[in-house]
């Protein structure tokens, strides 16, 4: 009874999302307060960085579904191309599979017989389960997601996007590089805190990574802009 109630929680459970949730949100800050602050720092009215940032986020969300979708698309055509290439193999050589799968038991450090029994017992409840997970790697924990991907990637850009559209709305237009640029890289430091902490990452590392290459890509659009303003005046 003790052992049926013993549940244990794993981080690598919220790989799939994590990894999409936490480049969306990333790209969503970094992207659109990059737009911003270098179409300020050309010398735009505050209706036009807003309209610039609108459209970066519009146009960022979209493109962040399109690319997980097709990405993740391609990793699961190729699960699904490799379990119909197993089933057949299944169909015209049970019994050289059940060889290989067993061996594969052994290479793990069970003796043959051993080995031989654990890959009867496995495949007499479903043999392309047992082939998948122990000889190809595939499992429901690692199985491409698609729709999943390209939703979490849209929903997090549009969120991280939208604090910067919050600095344009809110604060006056000579404050708006500054003000972007200090929300953004706080939020991204409190992004990497999250992700570190929710997939068990050290928190130091994650914080660092984010906002390191965050201010650089404000900086860099910051002196395009600047640049720009410079060689049109």
């Amino acid at each position: 009874m003790a052992a049926a109630m013993h549940r244990e929680n794993h981080y690598v459970t919220r790989i799939g999302w994590l990894r999409a949730a936490v480049m969306g949100a990333n790209d969503g800050i970094v992207s659109t307060a990059s737009l911003i602050i270098g179409v300020a720092a050309a010398g735009s009215s505050q209706t036009q960085i807003l309209l610039a940032g609108v459209a970066g986020l519009i146009a960022g969300a979209m493109s962040m579904a399109a690319g997980e979708y097709v990405s993740v698309s391609s990793q699961s055509d190729s699960e699904n191309a490799d379990l119909a290439r197993e089933r057949g193999e299944l169909e015209t050589d049970p019994d050289g599979e059940l060889q290989e799968l067993a061996g594969i038991y052994a290479a793990r450090g069970i003796s043959p017989e051993l080995s031989m029994e654990v890959a009867k017992e496995l495949t007499a409840k479903d043999v392309l389960q047992a082939h998948a997970r122990d000889e190809l790697g595939i499992t429901d924990l690692s199985k491409a997601r698609p729709v999943q991907a390209a939703m979490a990637s849209a929903a997090t850009f549009s969120t991280g996007a939208a604090l910067p559209l919050a600095a344009v709305i809110f604060v006056p237009l000579n404050s708006i590089i500054l003000a972007t640029t200090v929300a953004s890289v706080l939020v991204l430091g409190l992004l990497g805190f999250v992700s570190a902490k929710t997939g068990g990452a050290p928190v130091g590392k994650a914080i660092a990574r984010v906002t390191i290459w965050g201010a650089a890509a404000m900086a860099a659009t910051a002196a395009v802009g600047w640049l720009f303003d410079v060689a049109m005046s």
